[in-house]
């Protein structure tokens, strides 16, 4: 990458040069993003994931945009077209859209009136026209009309005109929708976009993406909305008719023919498209935010789950699994026979001595809850409770060739529940079995771009992983897939060499497994954990390559990695001499001084445990118990565009609105908070909340 470029992308993300080219050097040279964050800090002077992601995304645009640039430079030359001052434009411009409108007037085009025109010999006509002399010659009116298609083809593509109409559009137009004629929507789907309208600085992309699905669907009818006055100032602007010119009245024709035939629904088709893209980059950065959350749900470690997959047909599958998620037993039970249910739930808790029932949140979900919380109270055992799981992704799961390797001796219909039960107990190394896109915690997802999203979510998945560690002898392929410098094929090999060799006693013996090489090794060492191994910092987030330092460290604290009084040791070490102080004496940076020093203290500590843990509940809450201002504790189940929904323990989910959201704190999914009732409108079923107090 050009020095130019790298100055660019530091202006654009504000940050310092040097740490722009520092991370650009690391990324050429093949290191993840997730080594990079965590363990060249010093290099990119302390940027962090966040940072990282962006200039990584920036600079894969800036290399889109360089590669686009050469080769239109390329087409220019080959076809005679490229001037110096086109040239200077071309270098000078910083967006896809500023190249493509310099290049429109020169790209190769299918036939148009305006090259027949130029082909009859009609451009200096056309010059003569655009130039509004004082004097000309007679022409026919077939010449003029040839010229007049010449000019209204260049206005239509001069660079400076389609950018200011095109910013004009966005700044003063309005999209206008209808329901089309015949259409049908007998759930109301578009009720509020029948006769609905919105100016384009101001629409929202929830909006947007609502309008084009209600289009595609041919249900709804759009229209851009433009006065004209706004494109007229900048045309006449640009290519004035001049008073006693006897061309004035051609230009003007040849100006409004430009304007109406060929400029605006080139502009409008631009603007739409861009609406779209940003309308859709808002929902994947939305569903990327909201499974960031999802995946980042503390476990409910060392627990028996009784894991419940509700349905009405084919009836409730229940599974039940120890702390480890080893299957301990299955079976269904049907609503409609509620004795026998009631009394096989009943057998399964008091024989396996189960701690936490997991309901799915699917169909039947809240009618199953109610069976569930029975049996809960019936119990009355101290400890026992159930919870509503995010089921999204279990019948994919239950389907794939992952889920028949683990289980393959249950049937399909009660993998499912065993997936819902280990999602209470490692919400993340369960729900990395599933395509994220099925993981339904987005908005309009279906109709957002396959590969942009799988991209975004893939980098959310890839990052909690890393972020939490992944226990290297019993992380399952799908889990391992995301570590860092590892992937699809690699995870295969190292749970292949996991069964046939035993349990890895060291990280270093991931060498040995056939593909993991050096580079491999250096990546993803840091993000995986060996517990009661035979090196102690194996089972810590300390990189192998900063072990001598962190062992100098605990010499001089006189202390070692199993010490109970370790913690106290390193903070007696650190009063008495600084951390810039003992980062110089040990030649190591204080950005990696200090994770070490974390890590000595608390080694492997999972981050998700900083997080309220969910909410088991023991009784089921009707909407008729709902009173104005009480105050109860909920999940967050999805966060969209105008609020967040959240599980208070009832059949439908509250909204928060934005609009009463704390200023500077955003919600995610699976947090819990507090909330109070604001409203309760039974017969629709909604409820609207508000912060307590």
């Amino acid at each position: 990458m050009t020095q130019s470029s790298l100055a660019l992308l530091a202006s654009r993300l504000k940050l310092r040069p040097d740490s722009v080219s520092a991370a650009v050097q690391l990324f050429e040279a093949g290191n993840t993003l997730p080594f990079v964050a965590r363990y060249r800090k010093e290099a990119t002077g302390g940027l962090d994931e966040e940072q990282l992601r962006c200039l990584q995304l920036e600079w894969k645009a800036l290399e889109a945009l360089d590669a686009r640039r050469a080769a239109i430079l390329k087409s220019l030359t080959e076809s005679g077209s490229l001037t110096h001052g086109l040239e200077v434009s071309l270098a000078a411009a910083d967006t896809l859209q500023q190249l493509e409108d310099l290049y429109l007037p020169h790209r190769p085009k299918r036939k148009t009136r305006a090259s027949a025109a130029r082909e009859a010999g009609l451009q200096p006509l056309a010059d003569l026209i655009l130039r509004q002399p004082p004097a000309v010659a007679k022409f026919t009116a077939e010449q003029l009309a040839g010229a007049s298609d010449i000019v209204a083809e260049t206005v239509a593509e001069h660079p400076d005109v389609r950018s200011a109409v095109r910013e004009r559009l966005k700044r003063f137009g309005r999209l206008g929708s209808r329901m089309a004629k015949q259409a049908e929507d007998p759930k109301g789907t578009y009720a509020n976009y029948a006769e609905w309208s919105g100016g384009l600085s101001a629409i929202r992309p929830h909006q947007i993406l609502a309008l084009d699905r209600g289009e595609h669907e041919k249900v709804l009818k759009l229209d851009l909305e433009f006065d004209e006055r706004h494109w007229r100032e900048v045309l006449w602007k640009k290519f004035p008719p001049r008073n006693g010119s006897p061309l004035a009245a051609v230009l003007s024709s040849a100006l409004e023919d430009g304007a109406r035939r060929l400029l605006l629904p080139a502009v409008e088709r631009e603007v739409r498209r861009e609406m779209t893209e940003w309308a859709q980059g808002h929902a994947v950065e939305t569903f990327g935010s909201n499974l960031r959350g999802l995946l980042s749900i503390p476990p409910l470690a060392d627990r028996v789950v009784l894991g419940v997959d509700p349905g009405f047909r084919t009836g409730c599958k229940l599974a039940v699994v120890d702390a480890t998620g080893k299957v301990l037993d299955t079976d269904a039970v049907f609503l409609h026979q509620e004795r026998l249910a009631v009394a096989r739930l009943r057998e399964l808790c008091l024989k396996w001595r189960v701690q936490v029932v997991a309901i799915g949140n699917g169909t039947a979900s809240r009618e199953t809850e109610a069976l569930v919380a029975a049996v809960v109270r019936d119990l009355n055992v101290d400890g026992l409770g159930y919870m509503i799981v995010n089921e999204a992704g279990a019948s994919v799961y239950s389907a794939s060739p992952l889920a028949r390797a683990e289980l393959p001796e249950l049937d399909v219909t009660l993998r499912g529940a065993v997936s819902i039960a280990r999602r209470v107990l490692d919400p993340l190394a369960e729900l990395v079995k599933i395509e994220p896109r099925s993981i339904g915690v987005g908005m309009y997802q279906h109709d957002l771009d396959a590969g942009r999203l799988d991209e975004s979510l893939t980098a959310v998945v890839e990052s909690v992983v890393n972020r939490v560690g992944v226990e290297l002898n019993t992380a399952s392929p799908a889990l391992l897939t995301y570590v860092a410098g590892i992937g699809p094929k690699l995870a295969e090999k190292i749970v292949a060499h996991r069964d046939a060799q035993g349990p890895f006693r060291e990280r270093k013996q991931l060498l040995k497994v056939g593909g993991v090489g050096a580079r491999a090794f250096e990546q993803a060492a840091g993000f995986l954990r060996i517990r009661e191994g035979a090196e102690p910092l194996d089972a810590s987030a300390i990189h192998p390559e900063s072990y001598a330092v962190a062992r100098r460290v605990l010499t001089l604290a006189g202390t070692s990695a199993q010490a109970a009084d370790r913690e106290e040791r390193l903070k007696s070490l650190l009063a008495d001499a600084s951390l810039s102080g003992l980062a110089a004496r040990l030649e190591v940076g204080e950005a990696t001084l200090r994770d070490i020093l974390e890590q000595l203290a608390r080694p492997g500590r999972d981050p998700r445990a900083e997080l309220p843990a969910p909410v088991l509940r023991q009784d089921v809450v009707g909407m008729a118990d709902l009173q104005v201002g009480t105050v109860l504790s909920g999940t967050v189940r999805n966060v969209v565009d105008f609020g967040a929904f959240v599980d208070v323990g009832v059949k439908q989910d509250g909204l928060l609105h934005r609009s009463v959201w704390p200023r500077g704190a955003p919600l995610s999914v699976g947090q819990v908070l507090e909330v109070a009732i604001k409203s309760v409108d039974a017969e629709r079923g909604r409820i609207s909340l508000e912060l307590p107090g």
